[in-house]
């Protein structure tokens, strides 16, 4: 298959580090045949490397992620092949000798390091990040590597590196990672303390290393650092006097240099965004922000960017004859006098991740070079396959069609509705959104209500580029999914029963807390998804979406044994059909029974709830249970994902019986679905989940009446368009771009595109 790459830069980028998810349709690709992919270049094998991030059920490969080292052309598209079969492999997946081989080794508490220009140690219960550092014959004491620190309530807490694993070993790419923690020295930190942890990914033969460190709050309170620095110091007495520079863009970059080492430095606050012109899709890039020492002695020099620093602020780098300064958190205190925004404040069992890359170079590298590489690192090369590759795989439902049967004016509103949500920039609200109706009705207490991911954004987002190789889209989805791992799941609580769950739309992400002292917020089956960070592991290769979607389900499967779960048709379809979702997802993805046996058990419960009230009604008032359309739809989208992993007639049964329900009793005169089951409720709907259910009714039989009950409502959808907004505001601790909440998208998405494809299909709609 074809992996194409748009063009980008104008410069050739020369064995660019490049990756991409690929799927297979079951029963194609065997672990025989995954030993013998290659990634060819104008028929030539390039260096390459492969794991398996998914299987079907049957042991064939359902997702794979490449890697691989290919040149991309100034100002040209590029395609590379993947191949399974070739007369050029050997079966050992060996490629020409084009590059020196990454090279990773444990050693009892030590793990080495080197990928042919750069050559480092770490050791387990250290406190510095390095017990070694080489670069090209240049050494580099560990004392120069300094952090991350940092400040808290005045005082000062260094890490202590406590274990280091090997995560990724490969011939062109490796990632090792520490878990740590913050010396509280004084015992004064309830719980257990700050951790943190320290990624390192690095590629064979480039002079650069990435560094991802996640802070994560394991203490009883909410916590506002004062500063948390990562630091490279240049250390000697007979000091060359280097070039110091910084350099900030969203357009042309703008430098400050001094060619005497005198301090330069950056620092982007709220006031800088909300006045600062940029037309970008921020999730694809705003600009870059680097700082650059061109001399640490022997003629090496060390240029620093910070990944989405002006998404994640507030930030500031410095660079000096004394080295870089990487302020992931500036001074707070020095902020205040300059920012009316509140600063970062995490609160108990919150976690956030801040990437950097350190390029190291020779002392007289022209700027232009690392500034490009900085660019680059910011928006790298993102490649993409045939939508048909993914509908030949299915590994996403029917939400494909062929160019010649695509209507442009629904293509074009479902990109519009893409891109129609407010951007939030700011080091815990970047890749989430707050609802206006949530916060205009009070739910947050006069406080913005966050998302929280609401109806799974990256998931949609994930099938929207699968179907139309937009490269944004993908971007959209990342960003989400990087806030959701850190700020959405719990990652501390002294309560169980929220350990790794994701919290419910709500204020301060997590429900916050008046007195400082834990989270007050909500955790329940009905605003648990997963289907977004499997797809994020597929397309990004990072297992730790993968750990994280489990955790999730750990935590559905501890909410379903609570008592409130235990009495069916008392919890709305709505809770437990979001719960049978995710559950199958797990199921599809792991073929463990555990997922399947708790998802029977909720099938179960629907059955009970139909034979209790004749239908799926939920208690509202005292002395009334009414029908809640877009709820029923909830459990009946549920129930197909159940029925295509585990086909059953008495599912389906029950699955048409609700679908008739809705259109018997949740219809207007005019032929739209209404809001709920009571003369105060009943008005025009704009729930597009109903088309799903409507899309699933033409699926179990073929009867073309389930469409026509819904045209009306999908023709009003897709004229309902709001336009992106580039309007900007201060609110809290967030610099506020546009409006609208992403699970705008999240909700729409898939009921609009599959009823849409079905109904073309059907000559219901045409061009």
């Amino acid at each position: 298959m074809k992996i194409h790459y748009d063009k980008l830069y104008k410069d050739d980028r020369k064995n660019e580090l490049l990756g991409i998810g690929v799927p297979f349709p079951k029963g194609e690709l065997t672990q025989k045949d995954f030993e013998r992919l290659a990634v060819l270049d104008s028929g030539s094998i390039i260096p390459s490397q492969f794991k398996v991030t998914s299987t079907w059920e049957d042991g064939s490969i359902r997702f794979v992620y490449a890697r691989f080292l290919g040149t991309l052309p100034g100002n040209k598209a590029k395609d590379f092949v993947l191949v399974t079969t070739s007369s050029l492999i050997d079966g050992s997946n060996a490629f020409a000798d084009q590059i020196n081989n990454n090279f990773v080794t444990k050693t009892n508490s030590t793990i080495s390091v080197t990928n042919g220009l750069i050559n480092f140690k770490v050791s387990d219960f250290q406190k510095e990040a390095f017990q070694s550092f080489v670069y090209d014959n240049h050494v580099f004491k560990k004392e120069q590597f300094s952090g991350p620190v940092l400040k808290l309530d005045g005082k000062t807490l260094s890490p202590i590196f406590e274990l280091w694993n090997v995560i990724e070993n490969g011939p062109i790419y490796s990632v090792i990672e520490a878990t740590g923690h913050f010396e509280d020295a004084d015992n004064k930190l309830s719980g257990e303390g700050i951790k943190f942890t320290l990624r390192l990914s690095i590629t064979s033969d480039k002079p650069w290393l990435e560094v991802a460190l996640k802070v994560i709050n394991c203490t009883e309170d909410s916590i506002e650092p004062d500063e948390l620095i990562f630091e490279l110091r240049n250390l000697g007495k007979n000091k060359v006097t280097p070039r110091t520079t910084v350099g900030i863009s969203n357009y042309k970059t703008n430098f400050e240099s001094s060619e005497d080492g005198e301090e330069v430095s950056k620092t982007i606050t709220a006031e800088y965004l909300e006045k600062e012109a940029n037309e970008h899709f921020a999730e694809v890039i705003y600009g870059t922000f680097m700082a650059d020492v061109s001399d640490f002695g022997s003629g090496v020099g060390v240029c620093a960017t910070v990944f989405q620093a002006q998404q994640n602020f507030p930030k500031a780098i410095s660079a000096s004859s004394d080295g870089i300064k990487i302020y992931l958190l500036p001074d707070k205190n020095e902020l205040s006098q300059i920012s009316k925004a509140q600063p970062v404040r995490f609160e108990s069992g919150m976690a956030r991740e801040q990437r950097f890359l350190l390029h190291f170079h020779d002392a007289d590298e022209e700027l232009y070079e690392l500034n490009n590489r900085s660019i680059i690192y910011q928006m790298p090369d993102t490649g993409y396959v045939d939508t048909e590759v993914f509908e030949e795989a299915k590994v996403f439902p029917d939400i494909f069609l062929a160019p010649d049967k695509q209507i442009d004016d629904v293509e074009i509103a479902l990109i519009d509705k893409a891109d129609s949500h407010a951007r939030c920039y700011g080091m815990l609200c970047w890749g989430d959104a707050p609802d206006p109706g949530y916060t205009a009705q009070g739910r947050g207490g006069g406080d913005l209500v966050w998302t929280n991911n609401e109806y799974d954004y990256p998931h949609a987002m994930y099938m929207m580029y699968a179907r139309t190789g937009i490269r944004r889209m993908l971007d959209y989805a990342n960003v989400a999914c990087w806030h959701w791992m850190d700020v959405d799941i719990c990652h501390y609580n002294t309560d169980p029963i929220f350990i790794n769950g994701q919290w419910e739309h709500q204020r301060k992400h997590t429900g916050g807390s008046e007195d400082g002292k834990g989270s007050r917020g909500i955790m329940a089956c009905s605003h648990e998804w997963v289907e977004g960070l499997l797809d994020h592991y597929h397309f990004t290769g990072d297992e730790r979406a993968f750990e994280a979607a489990i955790g999730i389900g750990e935590n559905v499967l501890a909410l379903l044994e609570t008592p409130e779960y235990q009495k069916p048709g008392e919890i709305s379809a709505r809770e437990t059909g979001w719960a049978l979702r995710s559950l199958t997802a797990l199921y599809v993805e792991t073929h463990d029974r555990k997922w399947l046996t708790r998802a029977d058990w909720i099938v179960g419960q629907f059955e009970q709830w139909n034979d209790r009230y004749g239908n799926w009604l939920s208690p509202y008032t005292d002395n009334t249970t009414i029908r809640v359309g877009f709820m029923i739809s909830v459990a009946i989208g549920s129930l197909m994902r159940y029925y295509r992993a585990v086909p059953s007639g008495r599912v389906k049964k029950l699955i048409l019986k609700a679908i008739d329900d809705i259109v018997d009793n949740c219809r207007t005169p005019q032929g739209l679905f209404y809001y709920k089951e009571l003369p105060s409720l009943s008005r025009n709907g704009n729930n597009t989940l109903l088309l799903e259910s409507m899309a699933i009714g033409y699926e179990l039989t073929g009867e073309e009446r389930y469409l026509d009950y819904g045209i009306k409502t999908f023709k009003k959808q897709i004229g309902n368009q709001s336009g992106v907004s580039f309007t900007k505001k201060i609110v809290e601790d967030t610099v506020m771009v546009g409006n609208g909440p992403t699970k705008n998208f999240a909700q729409s998405f898939l009921p609009l595109t599959f009823f849409y494809v079905k109904a073309v299909l059907a000559n219901k709609l045409l061009q």
